[in-house]
């Protein structure tokens, strides 16, 4: 398991940054419906990469959209599940951090525009991944050209995918990106308490208010809810990266090292000084530029040929 650390000084644009989010923490969260219709309205607002496609597309009876950079010549797929709390986001408001995956894997990038929660507990987001998943692999007839890859709750519903594929006995896909991941929804890592006060972004106290909205009467330790407690044996090739000031660090920490012990091959990118998918500020913070860099390093030295 490789590890990426140290105290490497932030870029100054990194330190802009936190100290902006430092300033507006603690601020409250408005109502749920709200925060859907401001972020989905700063994102249609926000520049793309020039020249970057965009296509709606439905693969397995779930709406989606293709992401291409203008970069990307390749003719693999990486499937993206958005983050969100499992309740917000949507494939428009990651068309930027698509493209620039795009660019950086030199695949075309497809995010599902799955359910989400309170109105659409688990598992219907699973499902939904699930039915893309396969609608992607009826399509190619082949995993060695599809990559997975999500963030936050994007990253814990990659990990969910990966468990439910392997225990049907699926073939999995050649890689596994997990960017600042939420694997663990009963919140109980120990950077939930270590860094309480670092983070500037997320708490457990309102980690705690949106779990339930996704797992309503399910139990939350449950391996396809949190797979912080389901077995990663015989999982593909897997990169976490996470930012060192996170409260969710431990669900990285944690879940590479149980993926390390049941032979996975994992790569664990702890970032200094970095912020929950700091990747969403770019192109204007190096370090998020640079970890789309080593995100495609890694998935094309995993997909094949």
């Amino acid at each position: 398991m490789h590890m990426l650390g140290g105290n490497t000084l932030a870029s100054a644009e990194a330190e802009q940054v936190l100290q902006q989010l430092m300033a507006e923490r603690g601020a409250p969260m408005p109502p749920l419906a709200q925060r859907r219709r401001e972020w989905l309205e700063r994102a249609e607002a926000e520049p793309l990469p020039a020249g970057t496609k965009t296509s709606a597309v439905e693969a397995g009876g779930v709406i989606a959209d293709w992401v291409e950079h203008p970069d990307c010549d390749g003719e693999g797929v990486f499937l993206l599940l958005h983050g969100g709390g499992f309740n917000a986001g949507s494939p428009v408001t990651h068309h930027k951090f698509a493209s620039y995956l795009s660019q950086a894997t030199n695949m075309k990038v497809l995010v599902p525009d799955y359910r989400l929660a309170p109105e659409h507990p688990f598992p219907a987001a699973l499902h939904d991944c699930l039915a893309v998943y396969g609608a992607l692999l009826s399509e190619t007839g082949e995993t060695d050209q599809i990559a997975i890859g999500g963030d936050s709750a994007g990253g814990g519903l990659v990990a969910s995918l990966l468990v439910a594929i392997r225990d049907a006995g699926g073939p999995l896909p050649s890689s596994a990106t997990l960017l600042s991941p939420w694997l663990d929804l009963t919140n109980s890592g120990k950077s939930y308490t270590d860094n309480a006060e670092s983070d500037p972004q997320i708490s457990k106290a309102r980690h705690d208010e949106m779990g339930p909205l996704y797992f309503g009467e399910a139990d939350p330790s449950h391996p396809l809810i949190s797979p912080a407690f389901a077995d990663p044996k015989g999982f593909p090739p897997t990169l976490i990266q996470v930012g060192d000031i996170e409260t969710m660090l431990s669900d990285s920490t944690d879940f590479a090292a149980k993926a390390e012990k049941a032979g996975v091959d994992v790569e664990l990118q702890v970032w200094p000084n970095m912020w929950h998918v700091w990747h969403q500020n770019a192109p204007d913070v190096p370090e998020a530029m640079e970890a789309f860099s080593k995100i495609g390093d890694f998935v094309r030295k995993h997909a094949g040929g």
